[in-house]
């Protein structure tokens, strides 16, 4: 079927396209133009494309599918829909509107010369039915419908696990800032390089977070929370605000700390914050299943867990691609991560994360 005319745009110039995501029913902030310029301006091997379905009458975009080429000698060639989106989805309506954009995402991963396509989803799974890619549910949700008054809300949390730590950190007389200089931002990063080093894994590379504070704190799109105690910072919460969901995208704490509860603190602030403001869902990520701790935090606040199925063409793609943390490359990053010193940990984010996306 026949649904309209296929074309590339781009989302910084024309005018349509933050006014489409903004009213499509899947559209989130990894879909707005500013997000394209962050990935572009923080990382060199990565180039957006857009192709949208147009009505041919009214010339208004229908539908779309944005995906990044991302080019890497290390880690191949391949096209991301959408790169570093925890949530995300093709802005589509309809099994017919998915399978003219394939076509036209398929036609640039074979003129680019791509190793694979990967497509990940949030709510439009049903409407992606195509028998020639493979899928993968390995990634979970976790989020909460902010239904109730936070007071109500909170009689579902975890007693021991959540409420009883929530009133440890006030107990404590954690106090909460909220950032809004670029100092609160070096010291988010700093807690984030602890958390990270803490982890064993490469930090992303500060660059991208200042893109990311630059280009959306001014909308009110972006948050930052910190968790003091006596003025030192103990923990910081990254938090993306669009239409009816806040998310929340990157959590840094000192573990000296812990004992006061800070991250517990910070969350519950958020979804404070999150109810008066009036949005509807609060999110909490996307989670490996083979992270229990992560999992179990964010179970034990009460949260609907559902799947993120992830698509991958040519199909078997799949079943090598599903589980990132099963690579040898994944492997030996943690690896090199637990041996080096506190100051080489930010070089090798900035190496590896000039091949991840």
């Amino acid at each position: 079927m026949f649904l309209g005319t296929i074309a590339f745009i781009n989302p910084e110039e024309d005018t349509r396209w933050d006014h489409f995501v903004e009213n499509h029913p899947y559209g989130w902030i990894c879909h707005l133009s500013g997000w394209k310029q962050v990935l572009e301006k923080s990382f060199s091997h990565m180039k957006g494309y857009y192709p949208v379905l147009l009505d041919e009458t009214t010339l208004q975009i229908k539908a779309a599918m944005p995906v990044f080429a991302v080019k890497s000698w290390l880690t191949g060639k391949r096209l991301v829909s959408i790169p570093f989106a925890t949530l995300c989805d093709p802005l589509i309506e309809s099994g017919e509107e998915m399978h003219q954009l394939f076509d036209a995402v398929l036609n640039l991963f074979n003129k680019i010369g791509a190793n694979y396509l990967e497509i990940r989803t949030l709510s439009s799974s049903h409407l992606i039915q195509n028998d020639q890619m493979g899928s993968s549910l390995f990634y979970k949700h976790h989020y909460l419908f902010l239904d109730n008054e936070p007071e109500l809300l909170k009689k579902k949390f975890h007693r021991s696990c959540v409420r009883q730590r929530i009133s440890r950190a006030y107990e404590s007389k954690l106090t909460l800032k909220t950032g809004d200089h670029a100092s609160d931002l070096d010291t988010f990063y700093q807690l984030h390089i602890k958390t990270r080093m803490r982890l064993s894994l490469p930090p992303q590379p500060y660059a991208f977070f200042k893109s990311l504070w630059e280009t959306f704190s001014p909308s009110k799109k972006l948050s930052l929370l910190i968790a003091e105690k006596d003025g030192t910072a103990l923990a910081s919460l990254i938090l993306f605000k669009f239409r009816d969901r806040v998310s929340a995208e990157f959590a840094a704490s000192d573990e000296t700390y812990r004992d006061l509860s800070p991250n517990h603190f910070l969350f519950w602030e958020a979804i404070k914050s999150a109810y008066e403001g009036g949005y509807k869902i609060f999110d909490f990520g996307r989670t490996s299943p083979d992270n229990k701790s992560l999992m179990d935090f964010k179970r034990h606040w009460g949260t609907t867990l559902i799947d993120l199925p992830q698509y991958y063409y040519p199909r078997h793609a799949a079943e090598k691609l599903a589980n990132v943390e099963e690579s040898l490359s994944y492997k030996l990053v943690k690896k090199l991560c637990e041996k080096v010193p506190d100051f080489a940990l930010k070089q090798i984010g900035n190496l590896c994360y000039k091949h991840l996306g």
